[in-house]
């Protein structure tokens, strides 16, 4: 990753929607410490003001609570910015099952008054999450980018339609674009709590309350487990890339490596019970496979590497040990 490549975030305004979430608040605090000024737009539905006390008061910092729903919203939180990030979604296969309205308001309507905003004010280029959920019901492994199968939930449905809608945004107006799939991230300020937690924070809260945690399915199940690290790097280069051929695509954004969730409580297990060692004696639950859910995850990173320069430096077991360290100083 070529730092130099960044500095010139120090002399940009960029807006980074869903900036209280998880990767948002991650992306905010990257871009701040590059000298960037950043506008977090956010309605707190799933994101936590906590997520951002730690630069809450900095000086290059603007807050707007509003909702992507809302396209004046929209218009007012890109006014004068050059980059958009767009984070805002409401994840989460299982919310999608039990609330498919919701979820298309947000996903669908939302993006697309983010695309029209950040066109209406000529906004420079616009990275958005996207989903490793969008290859569906392919077996192809690894994941690669222009391979994908039918969804397999409304949430599905959403990221992907997400995609098509860049796409001719940028045919038809002109906006650059660039869309990077999600593979599982996980990290510092990923919420433990809720019906739809993620499974790596969800597990560690179960362990450190010696509760054992339910694996969906016999734990076979794989995922490409990303570190936020990773993440923030793709979101960077996806910003600054001089590269023309790297415009206009999507990427996923991953490791390419692929973890089973059996193996993944053991680390979890083994990294946390340094910190209390009973927990190495809480056992690991079964229950039935999840509706929805994609058998295995493995991307192909080949592409982000070749055409981004993306060089991922944590590997699942490093990102473990950072994030279970966050979890024991910050819970």
């Amino acid at each position: 990753m070529n730092s130099k490549q960044f500095e010139l975030l120090s002399s940009s305004k960029v807006l980074v929607t869903g900036g209280a979430g998880f990767i948002g608040s991650n992306l905010c605090e990257a871009l701040l410490d590059l000298k960037a000024e950043v506008v977090c737009l956010d309605n707190f539905a799933t994101g936590k003001k906590e997520n951002l006390a730690a630069f809450q008061n900095h000086e290059n910092f603007t807050l707007i609570e509003g909702d992507i729903r809302n396209l004046e919203d929209c218009k007012k939180a890109v006014a004068g910015v050059d980059f958009v990030l767009h984070e805002a979604a409401l994840g989460s296969v299982p919310r999608s099952i039990n609330d498919p309205i919701t979820s298309n308001e947000v996903n669908i309507s939302g993006f697309l008054n983010m695309l029209v905003a950040s066109r209406d004010a000529g906004v420079k280029r616009f990275v958005y999450a996207a989903s490793s959920s969008t290859y569906g019901d392919s077996e192809a492994l690894p994941k690669i980018e222009d391979k994908i199968g039918k969804p397999l939930s409304p949430y599905a449905i959403t990221k992907y339609v997400n995609e098509l809608y860049a796409d001719i945004f940028h045919s038809t107006y002109g906006i650059d674009t660039i869309g990077l799939r999600y593979f599982n991230v996980f990290g510092r300020k990923q919420d433990p709590h809720g019906a739809y937690a993620a499974v790596i924070p969800k597990f560690v809260i179960q362990f450190m309350n010696h509760e054992s945690p339910v694996i969906n399915g016999d734990g076979t199940y794989s995922r490409d487990f990303t570190y936020i690290d990773n993440v923030i790097q793709m979101n960077l280069l996806a910003l600054t890339t001089s590269n023309k051929e790297a415009l206009n695509q999507v990427y996923n954004t991953a490791v390419g490596d692929r973890t089973n969730l059996k193996e993944l409580a053991q680390l979890l297990k083994q990294y946390l019970a340094e910190y209390d060692p009973e927990i190495s004696e809480v056992e690991v639950k079964h229950g039935p496979n999840r509706a929805g859910d994609i058998p295995h995850s493995l991307a192909s990173t080949d592409k982000a590497k070749t055409l981004l320069g993306y060089d991922p430096k944590y590997k699942i077991e490093a990102g473990l040990k950072e994030a279970v360290e966050w979890y024991y100083k910050n819970l």
